[in-house]
């Protein structure tokens, strides 16, 4: 088991490396805005796993927390660039 979650955790520390190197090098706002998202997913993704190999439900508030915010961040980044687009 223990082998198995340092692997999923390695997977996603890396896919959190690739989304920043995306976010920060992204042509447009979405798609900086889409790879922040994936970093803030990929790390409630990180909380869930780790909770899971300790046995706590403590992380699970904190993993809803971490899923909520990208979920408001992103519908309101998208809010901003559709009322930016408007002529």
């Amino acid at each position: 088991m223990d082998a198995a979650v340092l692997t999923i955790q390695v997977l996603l520390g890396a896919a959190a490396l690739v989304a920043l190197v995306r976010a920060l090098r992204g042509p447009q706002l979405v798609d900086r805005i889409v790879a922040l998202d994936l970093v803030l997913l990929l790390l409630a993704g990180g909380l869930a796993v780790e909770g899971a190999r300790r046995g706590s439900t403590l992380f699970l508030g904190a993993v809803i927390v971490v899923a909520l915010a990208a979920f408001a961040g992103t519908i309101l980044v998208a809010r901003f660039i559709e009322w930016r687009d408007v002529p």
